[in-house]
């Protein structure tokens, strides 16, 4: 995870999911939920629901959990970051 933090552009390999972390990691928030936003599958509506978490906006962040099919995290913002790129990457095929 963190050769993902380090590198100064997106890398442009990566899935659409991972490059909204990428993004929000690096503090664009809007870029990263632009990238989401439209997407249809279910690791993109947790990455909407953390992001819209991450706002403060917690009625639109548990309609995307309930979307994703994932419970509602509770734990620090960065714990959530952590594991959904680390489910991600062991999930996701390049």
């Amino acid at each position: 995870m963190q050769l993902l933090e380090k590198q100064e552009k997106c890398p442009s390999f990566l899935p659409k999911t991972l490059q909204a972390l990428w993004y929000d990691k690096k503090g664009d928030w809007h870029k990263a939920h632009n990238i989401v936003q439209d997407a249809g599958d279910v690791d993109s509506a947790w990455i909407h629901a953390y992001l819209h978490r991450k706002e403060g906006d917690l009625n639109n962040a548990r309609y995307w959990y309930n979307r994703s099919g994932k419970p509602e995290f509770t734990a620090q913002l960065n714990q959530e970051w952590e594991q959904i790129v680390t489910n991600l990457l062991y999930t996701t095929s390049f």
